[in-house]
């Protein structure tokens, strides 16, 4: 079940869900619209031979500042990491994020497949930004850029996104590090092996 407009503005005011800084303006019948912030994370092609995730071979990236007022020219084909301005967050609904069908047309993507924040996530969204047409598409920091969705839980969850989670904290210089909760888990074993060997 989905939080329309009514129920959205009543949990940002009861703090049961986080929008910094909540405009109305921007509120849809079920859904609240971000905007682009300023910087952007572009992979360096020439210094990226291959990716490959399960040896955590990586991409080189550098990271671009656009001023507001400013635009960044998305090419064809190209993938670059984003922003949004919108801190958000909450512990007692699952919140989505999607395209706008407006920038869908243009052939822009938003997320190419991570489009859930769980709960007990505070954060500015980090975008997977893809242009799927032919030419160039400008991206101007505060443009509106995607919209969320609030979903109600069947019960509490066990154990939410602030213990469990990869990208806790912050979520866009994070984007390629070892995951925290494996380094935590294998820590863990140490402490098993080194107590078993006692």
């Amino acid at each position: 079940m989905f939080l329309s407009d009514h129920d959205i503005t009543k949990a940002v005011q009861d703090g049961s869900i986080v929008i910094r800084d909540f405009d109305r303006e921007r509120l849809g019948p079920a859904s609240y619209d971000v905007i682009l912030d300023n910087e952007f994370l572009i992979t360096e092609p020439h210094k990226t031979p291959v990716i490959d995730p399960v040896k955590k071979i990586f991409p080189k990236t550098k990271e671009v500042e656009v001023a507001d007022g400013e635009e960044f020219m998305l090419f064809p084909g190209e993938t670059i990491l984003g922003k949004v301005r919108d801190f958000i967050g909450s512990r007692d609904y699952l919140i989505q994020i999607s395209g706008k069908s407006s920038l869908a047309r243009i052939g822009l993507v938003v997320h190419n497949t991570a489009g859930i924040i769980n709960p007990g996530h505070f954060l500015n969204i980090t975008l997977e930004l893809s242009n799927l047409n032919r030419v160039p598409i400008v991206l101007r920091p505060g443009m509106q850029i995607a919209q969320l969705t609030f979903s109600c839980l069947t019960s509490p969850v066990d154990y939410d996104y602030e213990k469990t989670g990869r990208f806790n904290g912050d979520n866009f210089k994070k984007n390629f590090s070892p995951t925290e909760r494996k380094k935590q888990v294998s820590a863990k074993k140490k402490r098993i092996i080194k107590k078993k060997s006692v």
